[in-house]
C-alpha cells in the first residue's frame, strides 16, 4: 500500500515543528521539539504552547502536551490485527484487507448493503484524512444504516440551526467583544468550549469581567466555570428549555424585545408571543427550581447590556427537549437584538468554505430530514444519519435490513452511547466487524479486524469543521511531524476500505487508492466549476488539476477547498488569495480578521431567503413541551454528567500522565441527599436506572443542587478483552450503563444524558 512520509530533518540532532492540537475543539497551537536519537530515529522531547499561534497565542491545556505520550503508548496499535480463535494477532496490511474482503462481501451479497452498518466516532472530525475521505466510505458502502457520535451530543443544535438558516451554520458568541454572556450546559474551564472554537476560553470569560461585563452560568453543579462567574443559576436538570422560553416570554411581555437588526430577514417572529405565552417565569419557576424574579432579571439584564450572547452546549443538547432548547438559544439572541451583531452571536467564515458560502447568496433548498426512517422504531434520519439510540435494536431485530456487520471509525460507542450493556451484547452478536482505531477498547474488542491509523504526530492537520466555529477567523495547516513507519495514513485506509466495498479485490488496492484519490479531487472541482457564484465557474477541470500539482490525499483536497473558498486565489483569479502553499509558509497560522456583522442575509440557504424563526419541526414539538408544564418535576433523583480538563470523552484515559492523582470518577451528591439516604463521603453507593446499576464512590459536596447526582463520562474501561493497561486499572464506572436509549429528544432521537431518573442508595 502507498505510505506517505513527513519531510526529513535537515538538522542532525534537534528541530522545532509547529502544529494545531487535534484533541479537542479549542485548536491550540503547539510548539514541538523533536530530537534525533543515536539510531537515526526521531522522538518528541517537549511540547508546549506556540506563543506565536495566531489564535491560541501560547495557551495549552494538559491534554496538548500528552500527544508525545499517546504516540509512544505501548498499547497503541501500529499494525493491523485480525481475530483468530478469539485472540487478536498482528498481520500485514494486505492480509488485513483480504480478511475484510472475505468477511464483509458475502454478507452484503446475501443480505444487501443495508446489512452493514457504519458508525463514525468523534475523532473523525479532528482528522483531516478521516474528515475528507469518510465520504468515499459512506458512498461506497451504500447502506442507509449510518450512525455517528454527532447524534449523541450535538445533533439538536445542528438541526435547529439548519432548520432556521437553511444549512448547518451555527452562531458563535463573540467572546472577544461581548459585554454579557449567559452560558448553559457548558463548562469551558474544563472542556475549553464546544461548538465555539476558542483556545483559552476561560481567559476570554475573565476578560469580559475585566472590562466590566458579566458572566452568568446556568448549571445544576457549581462547576469550575460556575466558581469563576458573576452569577451561578443552579437549574434543575432537563429544564433549560423552560428557562429559555421564560426568558423569551419576559422579553416579549415586558416590551424588551428588539430584534430590529435582523427583523427584516426573519419569518415567523410574530408567532412567538402566542407560542411562548404559557412559559411565564411564574409558570416555569417550579420546574426549573429558579425563582421567577431571578428569571425576569436574567431577561432584563440581557436586554439592557450593550451587547450580549447566550450560548448553550452539550448540556442543552443532551436532554429530552434538546432541539427546542437549542432553538430557543437562537430565539433569545434574536429577540435581545444580538444576532449577527458585534459582541453578540456571529457567523465565522472558514477558509475551506461551507454550504453557506457556496451557491447563490441568500437562498437555497433549505433543510430536510426524515426522508427515511429506521426499520424498527421509525426514527428519522438527519444529515444522512440515524440516531445511534436506534443501533442496538437494528442489530437485534430480525428481518430485511437487519444489521449483521459493522464498520466503526474512530468510535467507542459501547462507552459513549446509552445502555452500554445492551449495545455491547448487540455488537457481540454481529457476524463480522471492522474497526479503524488505534486501540483495543470496549467496542473494538468485538472486531474481527482492526486497522490502526497513525498517531496525530504522523498526520497532516487542518480543522475543516472547527474553523467554521471559531471566534476569530484564522487558517492554520499542520504538516506531519513524524514519518510513518509501516503505518498507512488514515485517508489511504478510508480509500482502501471504500475500494473493497465496491468490489475491488484486496490484491488490487494500490491502484484503487490512487485512482479513488484522484476521483474525489475531481468531484470537488466538478462541484466548484458548476457554482456560477464561485471563483472558478466554468473553468476546465483538467487545467485546475494541473495547477494543484503533485499533491495527493487530503492535501490535494484541502488545496482545492481553500483555493475555491471565500479567501482563495481562485486558481489565479485572485492572485493574493489563499492556497495550500501559502498556508504551508505560515506555520503559526494566518489571521483572516475578526468576525463580521451583517452576514445575514447572504449566508441564508432557506427557500424563503429568511431566517425561519419557527420551523415546522419546532412547531410540531412545542405541544410536547407544553404537556411537560403539568409534570411533577421533583419526582425522583436525576443524573447529570461532568467534564474534566484532563479527559476528553473516553479518548485519554490510557495515559498515566493524565490519569495520575485522585480518583475523578465519583458520584457527586448534595449533603442533604446524602444524609437522607445514609451515604457517607468516600464510601460506595449504588445507583440504579431503568436499564442498569453501578456501584461508585460518593463525593458529598455543596457544589451540586439537591435532587441531582453527577458522574463523569468515559470511564469504566475494564471489560474483558480491553487492552488499555492504564485505563483498565483506573477506578471508575461507565455512566452509560445507566443512560436510557428511550429517554431522548423526540425530534432528533438524541440521547438525554442529563436529567436521567435514577435511584440512589447506600451500600
Amino acid at each position: 500500500m502507498p505510505e506517505s512520509t513527513a519531510p526529513t530533518s535537515t538538522t542532525p540532532s534537534e528541530r522545532t515543528a509547529y502544529r494545531t492540537c487535534p484533541l479537542c475543539e479549542a485548536t491550540c497551537g503547539l510548539e514541538i521539539t523533536i530530537k534525533t536519537k543515536g539510531d537515526g530515529t526521531e522522538e518528541v522531547s517537549r511540547i508546549r504552547g506556540d506563543m506565536n499561534d495566531v489564535l491560541s497565542k501560547g495557551f495549552i491545556c494538559p491534554k496538548g502536551s500528552s500527544l508525545k505520550h499517546f504516540h509512544a503508548d505501548p498499547d497503541r496499535l501500529r499494525r493491523p490485527v485480525v481475530k483468530r480463535d478469539g485472540v487478536f494477532v498482528e498481520v500485514g496490511w494486505d492480509e488485513a484487507f483480504a480478511t475484510i474482503e472475505a468477511g464483509l462481501l458475502p454478507i452484503m451479497e446475501q443480505h444487501g448493503r443495508d446489512s452493514v452498518g457504519l458508525y463514525l466516532g468523534n475523532p473523525t472530525v479532528h482528522s483531516i484524512g478521516a474528515a475528507l475521505h469518510t465520504g468515499s466510505l459512506v458512498k461506497s458502502l451504500g447502506s442507509r444504516n449510518r450512525f455517528s457520535a454527532s447524534t449523541v451530543d450535538q445533533r439538536p443544535k445542528e438541526i435547529s440551526s439548519a432548520a432556521m438558516f437553511g444549512s448547518v451554520v451555527i452562531p458563535i458568541p463573540d467572546l472577544n467583544r461581548t459585554d454579557h454572556i449567559i452560558l448553559l450546559g457548558t463548562n469551558p474551564y474544563a472542556s475549553n468550549g464546544s461548538l465555539c472554537t476558542a483556545p483559552g476560553f476561560p481567559d476570554k470569560l475573565e476578560a469580559i469581567q475585566a472590562r466590566g461585563g458579566k458572566v452568568v452560568v446556568v448549571d445544576p453543579r457549581l462547576s469550575e466555570t460556575a466558581l469563576k462567574c458573576d452569577q451561578h443559576v443552579a437549574i434543575r436538570p432537563g429544564s433549560d428549555t423552560h428557562l429559555l422560553a421564560a426568558i423569551a416570554n419576559t422579553l416579549l411581555e415586558e416590551g424588551l424585545a428588539d430584534p430590529s437588526n435582523v427583523a427584516e430577514h426573519c419569518q415567523g417572529l410574530t408567532d412567538l408571543p402566542d407560542l411562548l405565552a404559557a412559559y411565564s417565569p411564574d409558570a416555569v419557576a417550579p420546574i426549573c427550581g429558579i425563582d421567577a424574579e431571578v428569571i425576569r432579571d436574567l431577561a432584563r439584564e440581557l436586554a439592557a447590556a450593550p451587547s450580549a450572547a447566550v450560548h448553550g452546549r452539550i448540556g442543552t443538547c443532551t436532554q429530552e427537549f434538546g432541539t427546542l432548547a437549542s432553538w430557543l438559544v437562537d430565539v433569545v439572541n434574536i429577540l435581545s437584538g444580538n444576532m449577527d451583531k458585534v459582541g453578540g452571536v456571529m457567523f465565522p467564515k472558514g477558509a475551506a468554505g461551507q454550504p453557506s458560502s457556496k451557491g447563490k447568496p441568500g437562498t437555497g433548498r433549505g433543510f430536510r430530514m426524515g426522508r427515511v426512517t429506521t426499520r424498527v422504531s421509525g426514527l428519522p434520519e438527519s444529515l444522512g444519519e440515524f440516531p445511534v439510540t436506534a443501533l442496538p435494536e437494528e442489530i437485534e431485530t430480525e428481518g430485511e435490513g437487519q444489521i449483521r456487520a459493522m464498520i466503526t471509525v474512530a468510535g467507542n460507542p459501547v462507552s459513549s452511547n446509552p445502555n452500554t450493556d445492551r449495545l455491547d451484547a448487540a455488537l457481540a452478536s454481529l457476524e463480522f466487524m471492522v474497526s479503524v482505531d488505534p486501540y483495543i477498547n470496549e467496542t473494538t474488542r468485538h472486531a474481527d479486524v482492526i486497522l490502526p491509523p497513525p498517531s496525530p504526530l504522523q498526520k497532516a492537520h487542518f480543522d475543516i469543521i472547527f474553523l467554521n466555529l471559531v471566534i476569530h477567523n484564522v487558517a492554520n495547516y499542520s504538516p506531519p511531524i513524524l514519518s510513518l513507519d509501516g503505518e498507512m495514513d488514515e485517508w489511504e485506509i478510508m480509500l482502501a476500505l471504500s475500494s473493497i466495498l465496491v468490489g475491488v479485490g484486496a490484491n488490487d488496492l494500490d491502484e484503487a487508492v490512487t485512482s479513488g484519490d484522484e476521483m474525489v479531487a475531481r468531484m470537488l472541482l466538478k462541484s466548484a466549476v458548476r457554482d456560477e457564484y464561485g471563483l472558478v465557474f466554468d473553468r476546465d477541470i483538467d487545467e485546475l488539476m494541473g495547477l494543484v500539482g503533485n499533491k495527493v490525499g487530503p492535501e490535494r483536497m484541502l488545496d482545492i477547498m481553500v483555493r475555491t473558498g471565500p479567501y482563495g486565489d481562485g486558481f489565479g483569479t485572485n492572485p493574493d488569495g489563499l492556497t495550500m502553499d501559502v498556508l504551508s509558509e505560515h506555520p503559526h497560522g494566518i489571521d483572516l480578521g475578526a468576525l463580521e456583522p451583517g452576514r445575514v442575509p447572504d449566508l441564508l440557504r432557506t427557500p424563503s431567503g429568511k431566517i425561519e424563526v419557527v420551523p415546522d419541526l419546532i412547531r410540531t414539538d412545542l405541544d410536547r413541551l407544553a404537556a411537560s408544564l403539568d409534570r411533577d418535576w421533583a419526582d425522583s433523583m436525576v443524573l447529570v454528567g461532568r467534564r474534566h480538563v484532563r479527559s476528553n470523552n473516553s479518548w485519554m484515559h490510557n495515559l498515566q500522565i493524565l490519569m495520575k492523582g485522585r480518583n475523578r470518577c465519583t458520584m457527586q451528591i448534595n449533603p442533604l441527599d446524602a444524609e437522607r439516604l445514609g451515604i457517607n463521603d468516600g464510601e460506595a453507593a449504588t445507583v440504579s436506572s431503568r436499564v442498569g446499576q453501578v456501584m461508585i464512590d460518593a463525593e458529598v459536596t455543596e457544589g451540586i443542587r439537591p435532587g441531582v447526582i453527577s458522574i463523569p463520562h468515559g470511564f469504566g474501561q475494564n471489560m474483558p478483552g480491553v487492552k488499555l493497561r492504564v485505563a483498565t486499572e483506573y477506578r471508575g464506572i461507565n455512566t452509560n450503563v445507566l443512560t436510557d436509549e428511550y429517554f431522548r429528544d423526540e425530534i432528533t432521537g438524541t440521547i438525554a444524558l442529563n436529567g436521567v431518573p435514577v435511584t440512589v442508595s447506600a451500600n
